[in-house]
């Protein structure tokens, strides 16, 4: 990958905004959702497709260590496109993508909903998650948020259910998950977010609210630092989504074959541990430069590069 691609990932959430123009049919408002509990769960999740303005705010509210000095409040803006890539009766798959100055996209975040799910990965701490099953008692009804980060490898998952009553709309769901990006390299005094997330559809788009613990875990003990509150409000707007959609058009064959493989690694594996870097580069790095290398100039061929986006994933495996 180039030093200026590796720079704009990293920067992802701090970049401009794109220029305005007509955007796709907007999705159905809360006003608008019935059916069936299912039908209604179901227009919910895919209502989240469409272009974005995004406003990030987050601010630190308690520790219970009185002489705790809170972090500076973080507030940043971008503009994201979300596109629906596989919708089943039990699994809904949206990508977003970041639209950086009107023509540079970055694959951003990957959210998988699964109904009545019942195996899930649950962050533990420094770079590994551990596999769960939850009864089937316990998954009826709801739906599993699994949340990727940009090169497809695990973030955070949790399971909750979609609530829909006095016109209001919402799902909430509890999880442990990695250091936020904005804090990732910038902070090492806690090494777990647990997040407390509530997810509700607005008649203009929906928000992301959170009232998250960060955590020193160590030896399996939890330690609080403090408590932040998030407020991510997803607002849509007349962008031009063109370049992601064009991006999303020359590359979504090649993501799917890292989506596959990450299935099969899924399947075939327990706890999962993965090294932060190999050879000096992070594994997005390694599969964004294999994606370009790929995508650029021709149309990929399903299946062409999978075994070096295996060979690449297996090298940041940790077996012991």
């Amino acid at each position: 990958m180039t030093k200026t691609l590796t720079t704009l990932v990293a920067l992802a959430f701090t970049l401009g905004l794109s220029a305005q123009t007509k955007q796709p049919a907007p999705a159905p408002k809360p006003s608008a959702i019935a059916g069936s509990k299912m039908d209604q769960d179901r227009a919910c999740i895919k209502s989240m497709v469409g272009i974005y303005k995004v406003s990030f705010n987050f601010a630190e509210t308690f520790s219970p260590d009185t002489g705790y000095k809170f972090h500076k409040p973080y507030a940043e803006q971008a503009i994201e496109y979300v596109t629906l890539i596989e919708d089943s009766p039990n699994k809904i798959v949206l990508q977003h993508l970041l639209i950086i100055n009107d023509s540079t996209i970055i694959k951003h975040w990957k959210q998988d909903w699964i109904y009545e799910n019942k195996v899930l990965y649950n962050f533990y701490k420094d770079n590994e998650w551990i596999k769960n099953t939850i009864t089937a008692e316990q998954a009826k009804g709801t739906w599993t948020q699994k949340v990727y980060q940009v090169d497809d490898s695990p973030r955070y998952e949790s399971f909750g259910t979609w609530v829909h009553v006095d016109g209001k709309h919402f799902w909430e769901g509890v999880n442990d998950s990695p250091l936020p990006r904005r804090e990732f390299t910038k902070r090492s005094d806690y090494n777990v977010m647990k997040r407390h997330s509530r997810m509700e559809i607005l008649a203009d788009g929906w928000v992301l609210d959170q009232n998250n613990e960060k955590i020193i875990r160590n030896n399996g003990v939890d330690k609080l630092l403090c408590w932040e509150r998030g407020i991510e409000k997803f607002t849509k707007g007349n962008y031009d989504a063109t370049p992601a959609i064009k991006y999303w058009e020359r590359e979504k064959n090649y993501w799917a074959d890292v989506r596959a493989v990450w299935d099969e690694v899924y399947a075939g594996t327990a706890d999962l541990k993965l090294k932060a870097k190999v050879d000096g580069s992070r594994l997005y790095e390694s599969l964004f430069e294999l994606g370009e290398k790929s995508c650029t100039g021709k149309t990929y061929v399903a299946g062409s590069a999978k075994a070096e986006i295996r060979k690449i994933i297996d090298a940041f495996m940790k077996t012991a």
